[in-house]
């Protein structure tokens, strides 16, 4: 990531200054950072975090390098600097840290102010904006800030103990600075989380050192015994005390240097880009929306809480499926891998194959449910059975249409589910199994006399089960249903397609009719045109229908975020429309 991590340090003398920063060189070494190891004085330490091996070192120079490095140096001078070290992280010649990146070639280097004069520039803006103007309520927390022109800056400001300071504590930063704006937004809950854990080691090293020289010797009651003595005499230089003193480790800026490389490197890592040849479709975008709400699940998720959750046989699966074995199955171990491998054989493998077991009015009837978003239950002993009839039904209908409860040890509302799999045990409500808004197969064993013929080599595993489709809203035969439908059976039918060009042909179908729950989505929701002027649309479009209006209002729900986020905020307010007219 093309960053720079900065430690930033209000100094009461000078104010704002810039502690420590680390920075990502994709070129050779800057001038203050490129010189031989002397032996002796070396110390390299590998580190592993994340997956990610860097190897770092401490730098050295000759004295005519260090004195060159530093008479070209763009930082404050001297006189600029608190005595004690108040306002400098690293002494007087010292070279900084470097870190070296195995997997990219890409080093890490740490300095005190970055080498380049317009980083300097850059840096030193964004210090003194985020310990003065740029600050959250209660002056401890992150903001984001900046331009196009000096950078955006991700800031997080925090106090450090100090019985020495005034108020017994001082005010820091850890500042992020980038030009990508979109890049430092979408990182915002990453670095949030990795600063406020460096920052918490900060405070937590220093909490300590304060509270044992409190202990020594208590600083309040001192103060009030010299109240009357001037502030700055009372002081006596020990306001510039250096943030190794405050937190008691010498080690201070080297641990700091591996977090800010491995922030970098890992800031940089976790976001990547795609190449997609043309637009993506709506279910990419579902898919790609729900992956990010996962992440921020997973990464927001607090595995030291112990939190209630609900039944696993009743969690709802958007757009995906997982298995979940039945209280009745999971106590019964398999055999043998024979009776496994023929657990696995009753399964269906395609809408086609489904069409061939259930015949082609129960298909039809089942598929018309599932297009019209009316919920479709099954109730059988083989989980894997009804896995696999959900897996083939799904992909008549958009990922965002998709609300499955793979098993369920008790009857479910349609607003949770769509698809619902029960054990045979379960009572359906009355008045579901007389809906017109659901649909029920059922599965049982066959009779012998119900046994259909074989037309698939895998079939006969299915050969024993005997499968009931029954609605309160029957479909007719003769009726004509959405057009989608009749599309889907004709390519069902024709056996010159293989399974292969079927499933890119429901791919094409879902394409074709979520185009225009699009034109839709714009003209009813956004536009908020008047019935008449729908209904016109609705003509043009092929699908005026009685059908396919509620398969169109239904797969509306399964748009994305993302494009309805986007026609909301192209829509033109009506003061701008007359203005241009």
């Amino acid at each position: 990531m093309n960053a720079i991590v900065a430690l930033c340090h209000f100094c009461e003398l000078h104010g704002p200054r810039t502690l420590f920063c680390t920075e990502v060189l994709h070129s050779p070494l800057p001038q203050g950072a490129s010189s031989g190891d002397i032996a002796g004085q070396n110390e390299q330490a590998e580190e592993e975090e994340g997956g990610i091996q860097m190897s770092s070192r401490i730098r050295s120079h000759s004295p005519a390098e260090g004195a060159s490095a530093d008479s070209s140096s763009p930082g404050p001078k001297k006189s600029d600097m608190c005595e004690a070290s108040g306002c400098r992280s690293l002494a007087g010649g010292h070279p900084g840290y470097v870190s070296h990146d195995k997997e990219t070639s890409i080093k890490y280097v740490s300095h005190q102010h970055p080498n380049h004069p317009q980083l300097f520039s850059i840096v030193r803006q964004a210090c003194v904006r985020s310990l003065s103007c740029e600050v959250c309520p209660g002056r401890e927390g992150p903001i984001f800030f900046g331009d196009e022109q000096h950078g955006f800056v991700f800031s997080h400001t925090f106090f450090i103990k100090d019985s020495l300071a005034r108020g017994f504590q001082r005010w820091y930063s850890i500042i992020t600075i980038m030009m990508d704006r979109i890049y430092l937004i979408n990182s915002w809950p990453f670095l949030l989380g990795k600063i406020r854990g460096i920052i918490d080691e900060l405070q937590g090293k220093a909490l300590k050192v304060f509270e044992a020289e409190q202990y020594g010797c208590p600083q309040r009651a001192q103060r009030m015994n010299t109240a009357f003595t001037p502030f700055l005499h009372q002081r006596n230089g020990n306001a510039a005390r250096s943030l190794t003193s405050l937190t008691n480790d010498e080690n201070l800026w080297a641990c700091l240097h591996t977090s800010f490389a491995w922030l970098l490197k890992a800031c940089g890592s976790r976001l990547t880009e795609k190449l997609l040849e043309g637009a993506p479709t709506e279910d990419t975008l579902v898919q790609m929306e729900k992956l990010a709400d996962l992440k921020e699940e997973s990464e927001g998720w607090d595995g030291s809480e112990e939190e209630e959750k609900p039944s696993a046989q009743t969690d709802v699966l958007e757009g995906q499926e997982v298995s979940k074995c039945p209280p009745e199955t999971s106590l019964i171990p398999d055999c043998n891998n024979w009776n496994v491998a023929h657990r696995r054989l009753s399964v269906f493998r395609s809408l086609r194959h489904m069409r061939q077991v259930l015949g082609a009015s129960a298909f039809r009837m089942l598929a018309w449910h599932v297009l019209m978003g009316n919920q479709v239950i099954w109730k059988a002993r083989d989980m894997d059975l009804v896995q696999s009839a959900f897996e083939v039904l799904r992909t008549m209908l958009p990922v965002g249409c998709v609300r499955i409860i793979p098993y369920s040890d008790q009857y479910e509302e349609a607003y949770r589910c769509n698809f619902l799999g029960l054990s045979p045990h379960v009572q359906i409500p009355s008045h579901i199994l007389s809906s017109e808004f659901a649909v029920l197969v059922e599965v049982r064993a066959a009779t012998r006399t119900n046994l259909y013929p074989t037309l698939f080599e895998d079939e006969q595993s299915l050969n024993k089960y005997e499968f009931v489709v029954t609605s309160g809203s029957p479909v007719a035969a003769d009726r004509v249903g959405p057009t989608i439908l009749n599309k889907i059976e004709a390519a069902l039918t024709n056996q010159n397609l293989s399974v292969d060009v079927v499933d890119q042909c429901l791919v094409c179908l879902k394409e074709e009719w979520m185009n225009k729950v699009k034109v839709l989505f714009k003209f009813t929701k956004v536009d908020s045109r008047p019935k008449e002027d729908t209904q016109k649309l609705l003509s043009i479009l092929g699908a005026a229908e009685e059908d396919n209006v509620k398969l169109l209002k239904f797969w509306m729900t399964g748009l994305s975020k993302t494009y309805k986020s986007h026609l909301m905020s192209t829509v033109r307010s009506p003061t701008s429309s007359e203005s241009r007219n």
